[in-house]
């Protein structure tokens, strides 16, 4: 195999200890002998929980010579909360060690710029590869391969079980439910995301009805105790009575038949959706991405696809509609795939991560989870009306309105005016009787109130631990409390609850440039034995963009160079630089008639600062044999 530059991996650090181990600590010397994959992650991220589930198969293919260690470094200030870190890794299933490091201290000795980062550690303690982004599975498998090959060569690979030590299980009716509906009988519908499963609760909201599912991870369509999900979160009630799920790790929408607890699957393939897929088509041959909540809106339903940045449409078959197999259309209609915040045209607006829908009126509200935003979209009338029948037509159709929330790094807790209002990573949102709506303020543990006619944010609720979703009962209201396992009842108050204001920045460090100038450069190495895919044209990609626009002078826009020369406005001292990279990859082998084809791809948010004597160059690294 090619030779690697030999840099030596730096010790992990973290105050807030070890998950995952039984106790124990660990240091890169008790690994040597071992090939270390380190995931540098936060669980707020979308992409993150991606790269956890492309790594599953790995882990166990190579189990007695890899250890996958993960360095939990945070983006909200709850995130560094050390219990949260506990919920989040049994949340999402993390079979391997944790490194908790609040203050991102491992993070900082990397030079880690973009949440999720894999860095690949050989047998002696070098660092060998490091990869930003989603996509990187088939590359670190091949180059773990040769890794084992080389070192058993060397006799410096140790093979033998790892230090994964699985916590003990807690017994409860629920475990880690994401989102409720209320059932036209008066019982709950809750998705019961940990355990992969629904549950049916009682109007009480805690005797067990049913389940349906059989809590087994997986893909399978069925009768309750056959049905398969994988982490299952929204839920919305049809006009004709069906419950529709966004199944979220398949990548897909299923269907219960309320009376049986039947599960079909009407939209998706299984498949994760990525640049370059279809956008509009079939609802079972088109691909999806981590689809959070549902919400049925303007005659069809609507889709928070959290994995692309996105709001995607499922149009049920109409009543006799025998075209293609029957499980209706769906399609991108706002969004560019760009994480940050715009408004405007919703072909044109940006999302980070929409996690939350309720319909009320004429707008759709959505909790847009990363921008720590309430947003809603409305219909914008066309200029002429035959443009609702083009394919595509729903971009032009809906326009992307922001009524809390600033951007990607601003978050708290603070009531009043929408224009000063604080939300912390909020997952859901309700309509409220009087026309305002709910917002489950996750990170926060509270409930907050918005009033359009007012414009003026209050506080519900507080004391509520991860609360993801609410829903109306009567004169009251019912609130998922994730990390409680439970449903919990509360009064509409006639008043707020009042809190003191609290406004945070992400503690990540800003990176010091210099005025003027600056040179972006995306490093991306094809993988071994792979090149560029240009059989269809150029097979890169780059999009810069800032926040606020006025930080660059020059260098915005869309391009198919991985490099490109930046201008920093004057008089701009500080700001966010977004860079949306995308490059394609192919085996490179002349023998094989289908080559193996990959993409690789990553959002970064770069806080930077103005400063004279700050760097001339920005490096982000795609993929490469080391940081640069």
């Amino acid at each position: 195999m090619a030779q690697h530059a030999r840099v030596r991996a730096p010790e992990l650090t973290g105050k807030g200890g070890w998950l995952n181990t039984g106790g124990t600590s660990y240091t890169l010397a008790d690994l040597r002998g071992r090939i270390v994959i380190l995931d540098f992650w936060t669980f707020c991220c979308v992409n993150c929980l991606h790269v956890l589930d492309e790594l599953r198969e790995l882990e166990e293919k190579h189990r007695d010579t890899v250890v996958v260690i993960g360095v939990h470094s945070p983006k909200f200030v709850h995130e560094a909360e050390h219990q949260a870190v506990v919920d989040a890794v049994e949340r999402y299933e993390v079979h391997h060690p944790v490194l908790d490091d609040p203050e991102l201290a491992t993070w900082k000795q990397y030079a880690v710029r973009a949440w999720p980062t894999l860095v690949v550690i050989d047998p002696e303690g070098y660092v060998v590869a490091q990869h930003a982004g989603e996509g990187h599975a088939h590359a670190i498998e091949r180059l773990v391969s040769e890794l084992e090959e080389e070192h058993a060569a060397k006799g410096t690979l140790r093979r033998g079980e790892g230090p994964y030590v699985a916590p003990e299980p807690v017994p409860t009716d629920l475990r880690f439910p994401g989102k409720a509906v209320r059932l036209p009988g008066g019982t709950f519908l809750v998705s019961d995301s940990t355990r992969h499963a629904l549950v049916e609760l009682a109007a009480d909201g805690e005797t067990v009805v049913r389940r349906i599912g059989s809590g087994e991870r997986g893909l399978a369509d069925g009768g309750p105790a056959e049905a398969r999900f994988s982490e299952p979160q929204g839920l919305a009630l049809l006009p004709d009575g069906r419950v529709v799920v966004a199944d979220t790790v398949n990548h897909a929408l299923r269907s219960v038949d309320v009376e049986t607890g039947r599960v079909t699957t009407v939209a998706g393939t299984g498949l994760q959706w990525w640049q370059g897929s279809a956008t509009s088509g079939p609802a079972r041959e088109t691909d999806l991405s981590s689809p959070w909540d549902v919400a049925w809106f303007a005659d069809r339903l609507w889709i928070a696809m959290a994995g692309v940045h996105q709001l995607w449409t499922w149009t049920p078959p109409a009543d006799g509609d025998e075209d293609g197999d029957g499980s209706g259309t769906v399609e991108a209609v706002a969004g560019t795939t760009n994480e940050g915040l715009v408004d405007g045209p919703a072909a044109e607006a940006w999302f980070a991560q929409p996690s939350g829908l309720a319909a009320a009126g004429d707008r759709l509200w959505i909790a847009d989870s990363e921008t720590s935003a309430l947003r809603w979209i409305e219909r914008a009338e066309p200029d002429d009306p035959e443009e609702r029948a083009e394919p595509g037509a729903g971009g032009r159709e809906f326009t992307v309105r922001t009524a809390v929330g600033t951007g990607l790094f601003d978050f708290g807790h603070r009531d009043g005016p929408a224009g000063q209002a604080l939300l912390q990573h909020p997952l859901g949102v309700t309509a409220l009787p009087d026309g305002s709506v709910a917002v489950s303020d996750t990170y926060n543990h509270a409930l907050r109130r918005y009033d359009p006619a007012t414009g003026e944010v209050t506080t519900l609720a507080t004391d509520l631990r991860e609360p993801s979703d609410a829903v109306l009962d009567g004169d009251g209201i019912v609130v998922v409390e994730s990390a409680r396992h439970r449903l919990t009842r509360l009064r509409l108050p006639e008043e707020a609850v009042r809190v003191e204001p609290v406004a945070h920045r992400t503690q990540r460090a800003a990176t010091e440039v210099a005025p003027g100038r600056l040179r972006l450069d995306v490093v991306f190495r094809p993988p071994a034995g792979q090149k560029l895919d240009e059989r269809y044209g150029p097979a890169t990609r780059l999009v810069v963009s800032a926040t606020p626009p006025e930080l660059l002078a020059e260098g915005s826009g869309t391009d198919t160079g991985l490099g490109r020369d930046l201008v920093l406005a004057e008089g701009v001292t500080e700001g966010v630089l977004h860079v949306s990279a995308m490059a394609a990859s192919c085996d490179d082998d002349p023998a094989q008639e289908y080559p193996a084809c990959h993409v690789h791809q990553q959002d970064w948010g770069v806080p930077v600062t103005v400063a004279e004597g700050g760097a001339d160059r920005l490096p982000l690294v795609l993929a490469g044999l080391d940081a640069p």
